[in-house]
């Protein structure tokens, strides 16, 4: 029994040796690649490299801006409903298998319905008008 508890935790260890030596190789890939490009880059300071750039604007005044808060309301809900459409997907084949069928309908509705409250609620509130 101790003989069979060993093989399986080095092939345990093993397998995640290989995703650390892979975390290693991308870190050391980035790490070339960052000091590659600072040893191969030109440094010619000018004032109009040093020049804030936005957007093809010379800047004008200070920094500080005031943000609207509805685009982050708008992203927050784009996000909310990315995420439901990539839980459709894995959900439509589970479906499809052989005896999943009605439980997972029943969750998916369940899913569904809890989206659909968060809706509402920004409907209610405002959120989905443009102003």
């Amino acid at each position: 029994m101790r003989d069979v508890t060993v093989v399986v935790a080095a092939d345990y260890f093993q397998a995640y040796s290989v995703v650390g030596l892979l975390a290693v190789i991308g870190v050391l890939f980035v790490a070339v690649a960052f000091g590659a490009g600072r040893l191969l880059r030109p440094v010619v300071p000018t004032p109009e490299k040093l020049l804030t750039y936005e957007c093809g604007v010379d800047p004008v005044g200070e920094g500080w801006a005031h943000t609207q808060v509805r685009y982050y309301v708008y992203a927050f809900l784009y996000v909310i409903f990315a995420v439901d459409s990539i839980f459709l997907f894995p959900w439509a084949t589970v479906f499809a298998a052989p005896g999943y069928g009605a439980t997972t309908l029943v969750e998916m509705f369940i899913f569904l319905g809890f989206l659909a409250v968060g809706l509402l609620y920004a409907y209610k509130k405002g959120v989905l008008t443009w102003t």
